[in-house]
């Protein structure tokens, strides 16, 4: 992986971990922070070792949009394809995380909804913004937020553009989980060591199948799930898996 500015990308035992490094703006978005995540994102989308990919933010915030205040002197323009950021997390192979430590608005909120998990601490906030600063928006929202929130709400976010909390987020169903600050880094570590435990073929695969399935009818995709699950049933893992069923113990995978 490169060296990077403005965010940090570790990674251990098939775990990635990209933390969007600008404290003292509060991980406010510049051009080069949006460059430098999607050219990360793209070497990691690559990563056949890669399980799982934790988004989230350094200090006190995860992303709160576009720093209106030090980013101007940042690097020429953007391209376009760096706002497929969301993209990246949404379709990647790996399981994509969002652990939202602070404040999550506009271009960050957008990041977040790319995610496929979305858990957040206790002292979290949310809002779309766009329209606070006279955009219409980017990242995507359109396309993700009604598909995690539904339609109505979606608009209601992004037209009012109000702030709310974590609680609130957890009961519209935007996150999965909201903890409190104190255990928030222990809870998202013990849930993604979970997650990484679990079958690394079957992991990607399931990943695999809830994108192909925004895609086609429901004819066509049982027809691609009915072909890999039978793939995924002839591996050394799933014959582990039944093993240590039986035997009362916990599977030891070998992505095979």
């Amino acid at each position: 992986m490169a060296t990077y500015q403005t965010i940090l990308y570790e990674k251990a035992d098939g775990v990635g971990t990209l933390t969007i490094n600008r404290p003292e703006h509060f991980n406010g978005m510049t051009v080069r922070m949006l460059r430098e995540t999607y050219e990360c994102l793209l070497e990691a989308a690559a990563d056949p070792d890669l399980r799982i990919l934790v988004l989230t933010g350094a200090g006190r915030s995860f992303c709160p949009g576009a720093d209106l205040k030090g980013g101007s002197e940042d690097e020429p323009r953007d391209d376009p394809i760096y706002y497929h950021v969301p993209r990246l997390l949404h379709e990647m192979p790996a399981l994509t995380i969002a652990a939202i430590n602070g404040a999550c608005a506009g271009a960050g909120f957008g990041w977040a909804c790319g995610a496929d998990i979305r858990v957040a601490a206790r002292s979290a906030n949310f809002s779309t913004a766009f329209l606070r600063v006279a955009v219409a928006g980017d990242m995507g929202l359109p396309w993700s937020l009604p598909r995690l929130v539904g339609a109505s709400k979606a608009r209601e976010l992004s037209f009012l553009c109000e702030k709310f909390s974590a609680e609130e987020a957890h009961r519209i169903g935007l996150v999965a989980r909201v903890w409190d600050d104190d255990v928030f880094r222990q809870e998202v570590d013990a849930m993604v060591k979970r997650l990484a435990a679990m079958a690394p073929r079957a992991l990607r695969t399931m990943k695999a199948h809830y994108v192909a399935a925004e895609r086609m009818g429901f004819k066509e995709y049982l027809e691609l799930e009915t072909e890999r699950h039978w793939v995924l049933v002839r591996s050394e893992d799933f014959r582990e898996a039944a093993r240590a069923f039986v035997e009362k113990r916990d599977p030891v995978f070998k992505n095979r």
